[in-house]
Formats: C-alpha cells, sequence, structure tokens
C-alpha cells in the first residue's frame, strides 16, 4: 500500500515532458509551464533533479470569482540570456552578478483577454509575473504546491517569527519571508519583488494537512494594463545561500537619477540613551546630550545620529507641528553641529504629522535645514494605501536627498533599495530593544534567515548596558538577554544600510576591542558571505569593509556552541587578528559582561576554533600586516 502511494504522488507530480522548460545558467534548476487539459495555467520547480513544487496554478479570478482558463500558451520572442554585472551604490557586496535564462510566454484567458507572463531563472531561483492584463476589477490565483512535507519559518509582525513548523502543521494565513528547509542541502524561500503602486503586498495561507500555500486574493482595480509583483522562488544549497542572495533586489528596475549623496553606515540613536546616566550625568533627547553623542559619532567615524519622536512635540498629537514643533530650533543647531563633524542627522516623522501637514514641504523644509533621513513611524491604512504612501514618501525623501526608515509593521522590503537606494533600512521584525519581552537569542538566528532576506533590517542591536538587572532607561527598562560580544557581532551580522545603535558612548569604550570592531563596520561594503549556519541555531558571516579589512561575527541561540572558521576567503598574506569571544564565565541568562580578546597572526589556511557562551558571539577583526 505504501509503495502504491508514493507510485501515485510520483504520478501527480511527475513533469510532463511536453511542458515548457526555462533552466538556470548552471541547469540546476528547471521552471516548467504548460497549460493543463483542464485549462488551468500550471508551473512547477526542480532543484538538483528533484521536484520541489509540484504543479501549481496560477492565473487571475474576476470580479465575480470566476477562474478563467487558459485559451492559449506560445511561448512570445526568443530565450532570454543575461549575463551582466550590476554594481550596487552600496549592500552586501560591490559586484553582483546578474546571470538568468528566461522566456516570455502569450497567454490567453477566456473572458479576460490576452496579457504576457515572464519567467525567469537564476541558479538561485526563479521568478514569474504577468504584464499587460486588461484593466478592471480581478484577484490573483497563485500556488505554491510544495512537494513534500517540508519545515518552514514565517514572519510575524513584531513577535518572535513562526517555524519551525511542518507545512502541513501550518493553518491559515502567513506572512513572507517564508523559508523553507526541503533537505539538509535544498532551502527555499518564498517572497515578491518589485511590488507596484497598485500591487497589495503578498500574504499567503494554508490549511492543516496541506502542504500547498496560496497567495491570499485581493480585488486589484488597476487604472491601466496591470503588472503584477515578481512571485520568487529563492533555492540554495544551505540556508546561507539564501542570505547572501541577491535575487530579489535583481528583480528591481536601476535608479533613475544621481544618488552619490547616499551614505551607508552605522548611526548612533537618541531614543534608548534617555535616562541613562554615567558618573553623574543623566542622558536626554535633548541638545547637550546631542552634541555628546555627535562628538562620539565624530571620533569613531559613525556616519549619522538618528533623532527619535517626540523633538516636535507628542508624537501622536494632532498639534504637533513637524517644522515648527518644541525643540525645532535646537535640531538645527545640531545639524549645524553634526555637518561641522561628518556626521548627519536623521529626523523621525510620525504619520500623524506626516498626513495633517503637507508632507512634500515638511521633507524640503528638512533638506534645507541640512538633515540626512526621516524615520519614518506608525504608518496607518491598509496594505496597499501602506505600500502606495511608502513608495511615495520613498520618492519625495530622494527627491530631497533624504535617507529613509520605516517602522512600525512597515510594507515588507522587496528590493526597492536597487531603484531607491536612498531606502536604506526598515524595521521588518521586532527591534530588539522594542521587543526584550519577546526577543531571545533563537529570535536573532532566526530572523537573519527569515525577514533579512526581504531586505535590509533595522534592529537596533548593540545594545552594551548588560549588567544583570533593570537598567535606567525611560522607555524600557528591561534587561537584554544577550552578551557583550554577542551584541557588537549582531551589528554586522544584520544587513542596514544604516546600522543604528542605541547606546551611549561610555558603555562602548567600557569594551574598547569590540569598539574596535564596531568602528571598522565601515560601509559599503565590499563583500560578504554567510560561512556557516543553521536556522534558529546559529550564523557565521563574513564581510569586507570599505578599507579592505575583513570581519567575522558569529551568534548563537541559547545554545553554547564550538565552532570552526577556516579563513580561506583572505587572500594571500600575513593578517593580524583580533579575536573577540565571550568569557569563560559569560551567559546570557548570568554574566552577559564578560569577554575575552586575543590578537594573532593569521593566513588564509588558519582555522580558529570559537567557542560561543549561551545565548553570546564571537568578533573577529582581520587586518592585512
Amino acid at each position: 500500500m505504501i509503495k502504491i502511494l508514493i507510485l501515485l504522488l510520483a504520478l501527480a507530480f511527475s513533469v510532463n515532458a511536453g511542458a515548457f522548460k526555462v533552466k538556470s545558467p548552471d541547469r540546476k534548476t528547471v521552471f516548467s509551464l504548460e497549460m493543463a487539459s483542464d485549462g488551468s495555467l500550471r508551473y512547477s520547480l526542480t532543484r538538483n533533479g528533484e521536484l520541489t513544487i509540484g504543479w501549481s496554478e496560477i492565473g487571475y479570478s474576476t470580479s465575480e470569482g470566476i477562474a478563467p482558463k487558459a485559451e492559449a500558451l506560445t511561448a512570445k520572442g526568443g530565450r532570454i540570456r543575461v549575463r551582466q554585472e550590476w554594481k550596487p551604490l552600496w549592500g552586501k557586496r560591490s559586484e553582483v552578478p546578474d546571470r538568468y535564462n528566461g522566456q516570455d510566454f502569450n497567454v490567453s484567458f477566456s473572458g479576460l483577454g490576452a496579457c504576457t507572463l515572464q519567467v525567469r531563472v537564476y541558479d538561485d531561483g526563479a521568478a514569474f509575473r504577468f504584464t499587460g492584463l486588461p484593466t478592471g476589477e480581478m484577484s490573483e490565483k497563485t500556488q505554491f504546491n510544495f512537494a513534500g512535507d517540508y519545515t518552514a519559518w514565517f514572519y510575524n509582525g513584531e513577535r518572535h517569527n513562526i517555524g519551525p513548523e511542518k507545512l502541513t502543521d501550518s493553518d491559515g494565513e502567513r506572512l513572507p519571508v517564508m523559508t523553507v528547509k526541503a533537505s539538509d542541502s535544498r532551502y527555499l524561500a518564498i517572497h515578491e519583488a518589485c511590488l507596484g503602486t497598485d500591487c497589495w503586498p503578498m500574504r499567503l495561507r494554508s490549511k492543516t494537512g496541506s502542504t500547498a500555500f496560496e497567495v491570499i486574493p485581493e480585488k486589484i482595480d488597476a487604472q491601466a494594463p496591470y503588472t503584477s509583483a515578481w512571485r520568487v522562488i529563492m533555492c540554495a544549497d544551505a540556508p546561507g545561500g539564501l542570505v547572501d542572495s541577491h535575487l530579489i533586489e535583481l528583480l528591481n528596475p536601476e535608479p533613475d537619477g544621481d544618488f552619490s549623496w547616499v551614505k551607508p553606515g552605522v548611526a548612533l540613536w537618541d531614543w534608548r540613551i534617555d535616562g541613562a546616566v554615567w558618573e553623574g550625568y543623566h542622558y536626554g533627547m535633548n541638545y547637550d546630550s546631542w552634541t555628546r553623542m555627535i562628538d562620539f559619532a565624530a571620533e569613531q567615524g559613525f556616519s549619522h545620529l538618528v533623532l527619535d519622536a517626540n523633538w516636535y512635540g507628542p508624537e501622536f498629537a494632532a498639534s504637533s507641528d513637524p517644522v515648527n514643533g518644541d525643540k525645532a530650533k535646537d535640531v538645527q543647531r545640531i545639524i549645524k553641529y553634526g555637518q561641522e563633524r561628518g556626521v548627519g542627522v536623521w529626523l523621525y516623522l510620525n504619520d500623524v504629522a506626516g498626513r495633517r501637514y503637507p508632507i512634500e514641504e515638511t521633507l524640503a523644509q528638512y533638506e534645507q535645514w541640512g538633515a540626512a533621513g526621516v524615520k519614518y513611524g506608525f504608518m496607518n491604512g491598509t496594505p496597499l494605501e501602506k505600500n502606495r504612501n511608502t513608495q511615495m514618501i520613498t520618492a519625495l525623501c530622494a527627491k530631497h536627498h533624504l535617507l529613509v526608515d520605516y517602522h512600525d509593521y512597515p510594507v515588507h522590503p522587496f528590493g526597492q533599495m536597487r531603484t531607491w537606494p536612498n531606502a536604506v533600512t526598515r524595521e521588518y521584525c521586532k527591534a530588539q530593544l522594542d521587543g526584550k519581552q519577546i526577543f531571545q537569542p533563537k529570535t536573532f538566528v532566526t530572523s537573519v534567515y527569515v525577514n533579512m532576506i526581504a531586505g535590509p533590517l533595522d534592529m537596533n542591536n548593540g545594545f552594551m548596558e548588560l549588567h544583570q538587572g533593570r537598567t535606567t532607561r525611560k522607555d524600557n527598562s528591561q534587561e537584554v538577554p544577550s552578551t557583550a560580544t554577542a551584541e557588537i557581532a549582531r551589528t554586522m551580522i544584520t544587513w542596514s544600510g544604516a546600522t543604528v545603535i542605541p547606546d551611549i558612548p561610555e558603555y562602548y569604550h567600557k569594551y574598547p576591542d569590540l569598539l574596535e570592531f564596531l568602528s571598522a563596520e565601515k560601509q559599503p561594503w565590499r563583500e560578504s558571505r554567510t560561512l556557516a549556519g543553521e536556522i534558529g541555531e546559529y550564523i557565521v558571516m563574513m564581510r569586507q569593509n570599505a578599507d579592505g579589512d575583513f570581519l567575522v561575527a558569529a551568534a548563537t541561540d541559547e545554545t553554547s556552541r564550538a565552532i570552526s572558521i577556516p579563513l580561506s576567503f583572505l587572500p594571500k598574506g600575513k593578517w593580524i587578528a583580533t579575536v573577540n569571544t565571550d568569557g569563560a564565565s559569560a551567559d546570557y541568562r548570568t554574566n552577559r559582561e564578560s569577554t575575552h580578546s586575543e590578537t594573532m597572526e593569521v593566513t588564509n589556511t588558519t582555522t580558529l576554533r570559537l567557542v560561543m557562551a549561551p545565548g553570546g558571539g564571537a568578533c573577529i577583526l582581520l587586518k592585512k600586516k
């Protein structure tokens, strides 16, 4: 009986020999497309010769809820073969291969009309989208019919991510990114790219007992021929391959205009310093404390200082004026003070003021003051409205030479930093200092394999007041479940064009070797690579900074872990390694402040063995001798 069942499953998921096939340049990934005998348009995906997604329907339903049948499917033009290179202004690396095979198809749906289906297959995944769909109300019909009961993780808003969860245990709505482990050598991620202003951000759903997921249909009322977002299936042999991929960005268009003014890097933040006390000095969100932070940023080569809520009055009050509010004069003074020291200043803007006051006039004023960026908080509206407003504000910020960071349940990243390099980060996660009630070591080493696949994250790691017990901070005085070494490691592992760190200068100076590592996080990165890791357990990341130095950072979950790190990524020659680890007695539950540092000479044949404490990490700075 079991053999018969296996045979039936194999037949159900077999690929029709007559289907159109598009293969990746390395031929390891095959996307198959056909018009089935019942008139449905469907696809399947194989990876390394193994069926990974079985026949899954794609298309649209009319406003009456009728799913039109495909009447014709033909190849449009010749096969597409792209072999080029993208050089981003900033990102995970300075040179990105852009290699794919593609094919456009003419599709005609009964009662809906003709359109084009575009398919691209890369070495690290496949993507498809519809263009030229007729105007009028319709809903998407896209399925992901996984070929096995795989294990998955999902973004979960401002909570710990869902997972590990068997596909058959999923029930109801799930949010992307959906990261999937099909086997020890087959990993997937489901997301979307190039989200147009008429597109609803994607949501997924499934039913208990099923391995099939579908995009939750939303009524599309396009005012012109409609182009869908790319539906993206990322593929990798190890989870780090998903983290290192550029597929989401590559599916977005190049920027239109000059973005040479965009300056990525480390940013200080005034929200969490409020209430900190050091040798009798009380930090607050005020001009005197801001000058101390600017001086520290200039000393360490950090790019920015972020001024958070309430600088122009209570952030949710309708009367709070984002240009003429409470501390507007002091804000103009600190912007000038920062400019004199080479440090940019970001300004917080809440959606209440963003809607009640003319948004472009507000942003134009910030540009006139010399502000470097805007942190936009608590955007309201439906997901579609938030998507449209996010894209509108991003474009306006670019017009006025402002970087932008979205917080508080933002629209998920979809590779927009390629088209809009000023969109340097967003809080598509539970920021660590906002979520100490739910943020545990496992939360971090899950988020980097789920949330961070979508794009750059503002997670606010790097809090260094780690003594056991509550802090003096006004907003949230709970303890941070981490170690000092892990906190700095997390700042580098988290990909972001603005690495926003939350503590006062004195707590960073308390750990000089870790501060040296933090100050070496100079962007734009030349190279990045995930060296090892498992979802929800640990990660080891390497990045090469703008000066050519190499940084390695590792973080673990609640389990103590010994890891070996071959330095084979180093160029030939001798290198001086400053190795920062947790101290022998370190533990995120009992002794967060214990650290150890040593310096040694290494080459690309050296293998370092490091021990991470529970909730701990490691930081290695490598400089050419």
